[in-house]
């Protein structure tokens, strides 16, 4: 931890007895001195990007808005928000259900079932 200040080590005696007993036997548990209540947050997991750029909830949102809202249901923007989260995260099982998809769809429009 850095090195407080007289300003800093006042706040954080104002923000240590403001808590709750419970979490001041937390704190104390720990070491006060080692405790600091003016860490930056972590970064949210859904910051994650893919190649383009795009966070999982702009692909599906990108993807969803070219969908017709009449004729898709809420399993099928399930189905397509959980592939989207597996190819983002380079998980195998969803590349292969991707390439598959793929394939399938060129092999029906090469034997004429799709235009």
């Amino acid at each position: 931890m850095a090195i407080l200040t007289n300003d800093d080590e006042k706040r954080k005696k104002m923000i240590f007895d403001s808590m709750a007993p419970r979490r001041q036997r937390q704190i104390l548990k720990r070491g006060y001195e080692k405790w600091d209540p003016f860490q930056e947050p972590k970064d949210p997991i859904d910051i994650r990007q893919d190649r383009t750029k795009r966070t999982s909830q702009t692909l599906i949102r990108e993807f969803l808005q070219i969908q017709d809202a009449d004729t898709y249901s809420t399993e099928y923007a399930r189905g397509a928000f959980e592939i989207c989260l597996g190819i983002i995260n380079e998980n195998e099982k969803y590349q292969g259900m991707f390439d598959f998809a793929c394939w399938y769809k060129e092999l029906l429009k090469k034997e004429g079932y799709e235009k």
